[in-house]
């Protein structure tokens, strides 16, 4: 049993995007666009990280999204593709205990490209290893990075695969002008026309960014039920963009939100998502009512159940699982609480979550997380990260 009072518990948080990879670059790369940002230093961090790193890197980011209040993580897993890499990913989830799903990234193009063929053996490979592995805990994803880094006829092979595998397809769309420029000059389509010529439209969809898209675009992805993760923090602190989210309500779009990578964020809060997310449409409009705090919890919740692809998520009801987290009312930016979908979205702090449950098993507990020598997880990353820096030659005036 656990005593509540003083608490409320809400559904545990899912943070339906990230690149939990980035840890190690944190705070590297302030104050440049998205391309210069990965040029600079994702990818030369990324083909130099070992699979170890990435273990080291999940592992911190699953502890930071789980003291958020996250119980499910979507990450676009996208460091150097090996097996080793993925596996160390998911061993990570599968330890801690959080609701995962390992959307395996893919670019044909660009650094750090794959052929088809070798993507597609290794999908297959984490979908028999992976996919409802940890008692139906980690699911598995095809994570293509961008349509202007893949071809027409191989993104129709992996969403084919996605498809017969029973899977999502998860991909970074419309974050930019320049991206939508540069897809336009190359097929003389926007993102969602090209997406819904290789077939990459529909309920498994997620659709993440999506800040430039035409009506036509959003009402296309409104009639294919495809799911748009809304992700307001990076998209700022990278200038990309901020997505139309009340119009995509207003067509009936479902949307979800993530954090995006800790190296574009530089956290993963999702309570400062949730604020975010409010503060940009309401600025933007001059419309203090342009979205409502129980919108957005709901974005934070069943929103993100429906983009990771669990139906028995995202709600505190009959049938549904025991993913659960409990926050204290006992601070003095909660007192008094009068309103409490406007006190989490508008106030509320990782500080205050003092309990986590997933699928029925406690992993924070006044606090503490369970299972874990938090202490010593941090001290292993800030080792990582100095080792990987000086190996990738990522200087830290970056």
């Amino acid at each position: 049993t656990w005593d509540a009072a003083g608490h409320l518990v809400l559904p545990g948080l899912v943070n339906a995007h990230t690149h939990l990879g980035q840890v190690l670059v944190r705070n590297l790369g302030s104050d440049k666009p998205l391309l210069t940002w990965l040029d600079d230093v994702i990818w030369p961090a990324q083909l130099a990280m070992t699979s170890d790193d990435a273990r080291i890197a999940a592992t911190v980011g699953l502890v930071e999204n789980l003291r958020s209040g996250v119980t499910t993580v979507v990450d676009h897993q996208k460091i150097t593709a090996t097996p080793a890499h993925s596996d160390a990913v998911a061993s990570a989830a599968e330890s801690l205990g959080l609701r995962f799903v390992l959307a395996r990234a893919w670019a044909e193009r660009g650094r750090g490209a794959e052929d088809c063929g070798t993507m597609l053996a290794e999908l297959d490979r984490l979908c028999h290893q992976w996919h409802g592995a940890a008692s139906g805990r980690l699911h598995v994803a095809f994570g293509p990075l961008a349509p202007w880094r893949c071809s027409e006829k191989s993104m129709r092979r992996g969403v084919k695969a996605a498809q017969n595998y029973g899977i999502g397809v998860h991909i970074h769309i419309a974050e930019t002008q320049s991206e939508v420029r540069m897809t336009l000059e190359a097929t003389g389509l926007r993102h969602v026309e090209w997406l819904d010529r290789v077939g990459a439209l529909g309920p498994d969809v997620q659709l993440v960014h999506s800040n430039w898209l035409s009506e036509a675009e959003m009402d296309r992805v409104a009639e294919t039920g495809s799911i748009v993760v809304h992700c307001p923090v990076s998209n700022a602190y990278l200038g990309s963009g901020i997505a139309p989210i009340p119009e995509l309500r207003r067509r009936g779009v479902p949307v979800a939100l993530g954090t995006d990578g800790p190296g574009s964020n530089n956290s993963q809060d999702m309570f400062e998502t949730m604020k975010m997310t409010a503060l940009l449409q309401k600025a933007t409009r001059l419309d203090a009512s342009a979205i409502s705090a129980e919108a957005i919890l709901r974005m934070a919740t069943s929103g993100g159940a429906m983009a990771a692809g669990w139906a028995d998520i995202g709600q505190i009801a009959v049938g549904f699982k025991a993913d659960l987290i409990l926050v204290s009312l006992n601070s003095a930016r909660l007192t008094p609480l009068n309103h409490p979908a406007s006190a989490l979205v508008y106030a509320g702090s990782p500080a205050d979550v003092r309990g986590a449950i997933v699928d029925g098993r406690v992993l924070m507990r006044d606090g503490q997380l369970l299972g874990i020598d938090e202490a010593s997880a941090l001290a292993e990353c800030r080792a990582a990260a100095k080792e990987l820096l000086s190996r990738a030659g990522v200087s830290l005036a970056s």
